[in-house]
């Protein structure tokens, strides 16, 4: 299974420098989970960049995959890993999902550079 890091889908969306390296495990809906807090995150930033509409076709793209949910054991150890690894709220939730499923993250976010089971590559300007 996969998930993409929210700054995977906006850079996919936006078809910037590292669209290609999201775009596999994009496209591969059979193999593709998607937390909740991704959903919010990406809504979010379509909406206050290109508007309600644009947020709205975007989310139908990542509802392809799986839907997620933020359960209270994902949450729970989102809370500890948060704590543990000094990590924000979202990427807490990311990576606790990430390994409920067994499943590699594709991110260019530095804080899960180095980290078992993903797959980064560096932001480029």
């Amino acid at each position: 299974m996969n998930i993409v890091d929210s700054c995977g889908w906006l850079e996919y969306f936006a078809e910037e420098e590292n669209a290609d390296f999201f775009a596999a495990a994009i496209e591969d809906t059979d193999h593709l989970i998607v937390p909740v807090i991704s959903v919010y995150e990406v809504f979010k930033k379509v909406l206050q960049t290109q508007g309600r509409a644009m947020a709205e076709i975007r989310v139908a793209d990542m509802v392809k995959g799986e839907i997620i949910d933020l359960t209270m054991p994902i949450a729970m150890n989102a809370a500890v890993l948060s704590v543990d690894l000094k990590l924000p709220m979202a990427d807490g939730i990311i990576l606790a999902t990430m390994r409920e499923y067994n499943a590699t993250l594709w991110t260019q976010d530095a804080h899960f550079k180095g980290m078992p089971g993903v797959q980064f590559i560096e932001k480029k300007n």
